[in-house]
């Protein structure tokens, strides 16, 4: 999953494998959200989720929303979007993923699994907390934090479906 910032970003997240595209816009307004998942759920051949904005993926056709930990419950979400979209957590501990799994989340974004400059401060929960939730959880879980490519193999040993990240689908 690449994070992107604006539809201009997603060719060259997709010409370096992403197979899912979030739109995250930090800070954003609602209108400017809009204009760039118009620009790119139509264009990507790949899903398209948006962050933090189940009303946006709605309006849009996206594939569904992500929403950070601390956003709207994942049955709110799904209530708005219902069963034909996805709605995906990130979750920071095995705690919070066993609960956004039991509320209905399609998968999980877990991490950081390693120190990462774009989470100053924040440990890394590493390989086997990364392990320790994908074994307890039946959706599929992506790694996040300091992942790349060389890294991506170590988190699906430890039971990742994939990875997320910025960095490594610029």
């Amino acid at each position: 999953m690449a994070l992107v910032g604006s539809a201009a970003a997603a060719p060259t997240a997709l010409a370096r494998g992403a197979t899912i595209l979030q739109l995250r816009i930090p800070g954003a307004p609602g209108r400017s959200y809009e204009k760039e998942a118009r620009a790119l759920v139509p264009t990507a051949f790949v899903p398209v989720v948006v962050s933090s904005r189940a009303d946006v993926a709605l309006a849009v056709g996206a594939a569904g929303v992500h929403l950070p930990e601390g956003d709207i419950p994942v049955r709110g979400a799904r209530r708005l979007l219902g069963d034909g979209r996805l709605v995906g957590r990130s979750v920071h501990t095995l705690a919070a993923g066993l609960e956004a799994a039991e509320a209905g989340a399609d998968y999980l974004v877990f991490g950081p699994v390693y120190e990462t400059a774009s989470h100053a401060g924040r440990l890394a929960a590493g390989l086997d907390a990364l392990r320790e939730l994908c074994r307890a959880v039946s959706v599929p879980v992506l790694a996040i934090g300091g992942v790349d490519f060389d890294r991506a193999e170590e988190c699906r040993r430890a039971g990742a479906a994939g990875f997320a990240g910025i960095g490594a689908f610029r």
